[in-house]
């Protein structure tokens, strides 16, 4: 397993051993341990797994109480993958980083705590399984409308389909100032 650091502070790439022949493919998607030395700190408490559409557009979302990380890969389809900077003592508060998850590149993104993150899908259907160190907590569950001009995000989609949830969500500057 390869781990590449990003532009932000502990957002890593994790590019797994993938080992092929004419039956197909395996890698390793986690291994406590070897995470761990990575840099990538559990426990995991809760997988997820969920499919959009092309086009869809899930996100801004983070953890208000900044304790939740996600360890996030694509099982099938590709998508736009963002972790953007919350956490206010960082040198890069606001900025963002992306990288495209695919079940062919079978890459991973993990987004510490203190990040929101969010996606858009590129292909026809994406299967998004993540991983996270805290369980769902809807009370603790806040957002970033995902074309908030401070931040900047050059999405690959002009017109993506977005829950009313995540249409309705606030700018970081009015979440700053409450």
């Amino acid at each position: 397993m390869d781990v590449q650091a990003t532009s932000l502070p502990n957002v890593l790439v994790i590019e797994p051993e993938v080992f092929t022949d004419r039956r197909g493919s395996l890698f390793e998607a986690y291994h406590e341990a070897r995470y761990a030395a990575a840099g990538i700190a559990g426990p995991f408490v809760q997988d997820n797994l969920l499919r959009s559409r092309g086009g869809v557009l899930r996100g801004l979302h983070f953890d208000g109480r900044g304790r939740q990380g996600k360890l996030v890969s694509v099982v099938a389809g590709e998508i736009f993958d963002v972790a953007v900077d919350l956490r206010r003592e960082s040198p890069t508060f606001a900025r963002w980083f992306a990288t495209r998850l695919s079940g062919d590149n079978h890459r991973q993104i993990y987004v510490p705590p203190g990040c929101a993150h969010g996606f858009c899908v590129l292909s026809e259907v994406a299967d998004v399984l993540y991983k996270s160190t805290t369980l769902f907590a809807p009370e603790h569950e806040r957002g970033v409308v995902w074309n908030d001009p401070t931040i900047g995000i050059e999405w690959p989609l002009a017109e993506p389909e977005l829950s009313e949830r995540d249409a309705g969500l606030p700018r970081l500057q009015e979440l700053m100032t409450r």
